[in-house]
Formats: C-alpha cells, sequence, structure tokens
C-alpha cells in the first residue's frame, strides 16, 4: 500500500502569541512545578489518603478565586468542585486525574522535583494528568477573577484513583447518577496533537478522543495431574496455553470493522496525504475489505482500530524446573471494540480456550463506554477551540486504546469528549509510565487559553 500505516507518536502544539505568552509560560511553570513536587502515586488496596489530601491543599492555595466560588466534595481523597453558573440545565464537567504511577529508574531530574530546565517541567505527572489538571483550574481561576460567570453549571473532577481502581471516579458517576443530573458535555485526557498522525500525512492534527475501548482482563488456566518433567505426556498445561496463544495472535478472531467514525478519522487525515493511499484512506468505507485484511499486517495501532485485541501479560506455571505443573494460566488484557463489545469478545475468546481445555475466569469484565457523534455541536465547540487557539492544526475524531476516568461519566452524558491540549514529541509519550517525564514550557500558555475558550463559549 506503499507508505506504512502507523500512528506515529510525534505531536507538536502551534500556539498563538509572542511576548505575553512566554511571561504567563514562566509563571505557569513555577505553579505547575508545585503540583509535580507534591508526590501522589496511587496504588490497588491503598487505604491512607493522606497525600491526596494534602494536594487538595495545596490546590486551594494556588487557585483561591476558584475554591472562593466552588462547592467542595470530598470522594475519599478524589473531589468535585461545582461552580454556579447563571442555570442549572445541562451542566459541563471538566476532568483531569491527580494520582500518578510510580517513577522508578534513573531520571534527568528527580520525579518529583518539579524541576524546570531546559525549556521544560520536569516530573511524573506533567502529563499524565497534572498538567492538564493544572491548565484547567488555571483558566477557571483566571475567568473568576475576570469577574466571569459560567452560564451552565460548571463541574471540576479529579480521582486519586485513575492509575488504580478507578473507584474515585466510579463513586463520583454514580452520585451524580443518584442526584439526577445529566452533563451537556464531558472534557477528560485522552487525544492530542499529533504532527503526521499517520506515516504519509504531512500535516498536523488535534486528535480528539470521542470515546475509548473497553478493558477487560482475562485468566485462562490449564489443568492436569502433574508429574515429573523426565516422564512428560502430550498437551501438558503450559503447551496448551502456548498453543492457545499462537492461536489466538494467529487468528483475526474478533469482528472487524471500519466504523463511521474511524472511517471519519481516515478521511480527516488523509486530507494531508498524497498517492494510492490518500484515495483508499478517504474512501476507507468502499475499501473496507482490503483494510481489515492488510491492516493486522502492517500496523498494530491501526489494527486496534479496527476490533477488538487481547494482549498476554502474565503467566505463571510450576515452581519447579523439573516439575510439569498442575496448574499453569496466562492473563490477558483485552480492549474491546465499541461495535462488538465486551460480551462478545469474551464469548469469542472463551470459544477458542475451550478447544484446547481451557478454563476462563473473568477478572475484570470492564466496561463499555459510550461514542460521542463527531457530527455533534459539542465537538465541534472543541474543534473550534482548537482552531482559536492554535493555527495550522486541523482536527480529527479518535477512538483511544487506552482506558480513562471519562469511561465512568458515560452514565450522566451522551458526550464524553476526551483531549488535552498539549507538546507531546516521541520521548514524551515514551516518558508516560517510564521516566523523564516533562512538559514544554512554551505549551503551558495555550493550554490554559484552550481551556478558557471552551469554558466561556459553552
Amino acid at each position: 500500500m506503499g507508505s506504512e500505516m502507523c500512528i506515529r507518536d510525534r505531536l507538536i502544539i502551534i500556539g498563538r502569541g509572542g511576548g505575553m505568552s512566554d511571561k504567563r509560560n514562566g509563571l505557569y511553570a513555577e505553579r505547575l512545578s508545585k503540583l509535580i513536587q507534591a508526590e501522589t502515586i496511587s496504588t490497588y488496596n491503598q487505604t491512607d489518603r493522606s497525600k491526596f489530601y494534602r494536594f487538595h491543599d495545596i490546590l486551594r492555595e494556588m487557585f483561591p478565586s476558584l475554591f472562593a466560588v466552588c462547592s467542595f466534595e470530598d470522594f475519599n481523597g478524589s473531589f468535585m468542585m461545582k461552580w454556579k453558573g447563571r442555570t442549572d440545565s445541562q451542566p459541563v464537567m471538566f476532568m483531569n486525574h491527580h494520582d500518578v504511577v510510580e517513577a522508578s529508574g534513573e531520571w534527568k531530574y528527580p520525579p518529583f522535583s518539579g524541576a524546570v530546565a531546559e525549556g521544560k517541567v520536569w516530573g511524573r505527572g506533567t502529563l499524565d494528568t497534572k498538567g492538564g489538571l493544572w491548565a484547567m483550574l488555571q483558566a477557571a481561576d483566571e475567568l473568576v477573577k475576570d469577574g466571569f460567570i459560567p452560564q451552565r453549571d460548571t463541574y471540576f473532577v479529579s480521582a486519586c484513583t485513575e492509575e488504580c481502581d478507578g473507584s474515585g471516579a466510579d463513586a463520583i458517576s454514580n452520585e451524580l447518577l443518584h442526584r439526577g443530573i445529566h452533563f451537556y458535555m464531558v472534557l477528560d485526557e485522552g487525544g492530542m496533537i499529533l504532527e503526521e498522525p499517520i506515516g504519509g500525512a504531512k500535516g498536523t492534527y488535534a486528535m480528539i478522543g470521542v470515546g475509548e475501548k473497553g478493558c477487560a482482563d482475562l485468566k485462562f488456566i490449564a489443568r492436569s495431574s502433574g508429574g515429573h518433567a523426565s516422564t512428560p505426556g502430550k498437551n501438558t498445561p503450559l503447551v496448551r496455553l502456548g498453543q492457545f496463544m499462537s492461536e489466538a495472535e494467529k487468528k483475526n478472531l474478533f469482528e472487524a470493522e471500519v466504523s463511521p467514525t474511524v472511517a471519519k478519522t481516515f478521511s480527516s487525515i488523509a486530507q494531508s496525504m498524497s498517492g494510492p493511499l490518500k484515495f483508499v484512506l478517504a474512501n476507507s468505507r468502499l475499501f473496507s475489505p482490503v483494510l481489515k485484511k492488510v491492516m493486522p499486517m502492517v500496523s498494530s495501532p491501526g489494527n486496534a482500530m479496527l476490533r477488538t485485541t487481547i494482549a498476554f501479560t502474565m503467566a505463571s506455571g510450576s515452581e519447579g524446573t523439573n516439575v510439569l505443573p498442575q496448574e499453569a494460566w496466562v492473563i490477558g488484557n483485552m480492549r474491546f471494540s465499541h461495535h462488538q463489545g465486551g460480551k462478545s469478545s469474551i464469548e469469542e475468546i472463551t470459544r477458542l480456550a475451550e478447544k484446547f481445555d481451557l478454563e476462563v475466569q473473568v477478572l475484570d469484565p470492564g466496561m463499555d463506554s459510550g461514542l460521542t457523534d463527531y457530527r455533534s455541536e459539542q465537538f465541534r465547540l472543541i474543534e473550534k477551540a482548537v482552531e482559536n487557539t492554535f493555527d495550522s492544526v486541523r482536527t480529527s475524531p479518535w477512538i483511544m486504546t487506552g482506558a480513562s476516568d471519562s469511561r465512568y461519566m458515560c452514565r450522566i452524558s451522551d458526550h464524553c469528549i476526551r483531549f488535552v491540549p498539549y507538546l507531546m514529541k516521541d520521548e514524551q509519550v515514551e516518558a508516560i509510565h517510564g521516566i523523564n517525564e516533562y512538559v514544554e514550557v512554551e505549551s503551558l500558555a495555550p493550554a490554559v487559553d484552550f481551556y478558557k475558550y471552551v469554558m466561556k463559549e459553552v
């Protein structure tokens, strides 16, 4: 098909402004640095939430104007703030979590130093996602100081459990559901601005997340009577598991579909392309049979856009090198598509597992999340915010393969959009959950301006 089909991770932000933005960026870098210095690693079964409450106190000190006009509710370390608008009909929600993953390894600057160096703010959470949390609260705080009153009730939600069990956002969404509040729009972390999002697409695009694939964890267990490794029989547990994983990888078990959203993603990006691939992507529904067949061979990210996927991530056998296991298992992490869904996807992989006499345990069934229509006024609002904040940046809808807290908010809104307007390069993407995470100082003012635009126009 010519150019390799792949979602690239080269990202760039092109903002408007000059000297004034430079001054703002310097101040903003110092403020974000304070949030990074507060260590907020979350873990499963964490009972001591004191560090998250200390983080809340830092926010109160940093954004006094906003806190003065907002109510504040605690959800065991996660929080929800409400900024009263001119009407309580169809409120809007802004989200970004404040917990982070661990920060092991050798960092260029200590992960919780918040070092401002080399034109960057360094540290765990600068991108995922204290950077987004800071930008949205900074925007709101400045608007309050200007005397702005939002048209709609505006909620700010930040969980301390996004990186582990998601219980914070789960509890908040259930409470809002109980109160009977339905949101006009939810804006959470997710998409980003990419330069050349597909190989051969010579353009810069804001990839606006309109949904996310569901995430399920499954355990596949093989049993036997065990025995001594010196006299192995056929089809021992590890062999059966290996055969199962091999077939799951070779076969395209799950239903492939070039959905309307994916087709729109392809056609949007095709505008910046040339040659045969431009024509194929611009007419992806027409060339759907070809894409379904070719995509798994040329691009893992591209393939993930078309179907459910499963990745085997953990395994266990016997504890002795000369012992055949009575029980062996592998765990698969499944990301299920909107068109097939969790139930059907689990049933499909279960049928294959049974072929190899494996037991299947559903550790976490995940949850199906909604899909925002890219033709909706909510999506168009985010497009306009991009257009008014960044030069020469086009927009495209995008379905996330990762999970976010906003999946829980699909209970209370039909329009959960996932997008954070930050500078991200190859090394930054690799640094998320890795080492040397940072955000460019020059990208801070445009991020605040983006959130301001949305808050004023919504």
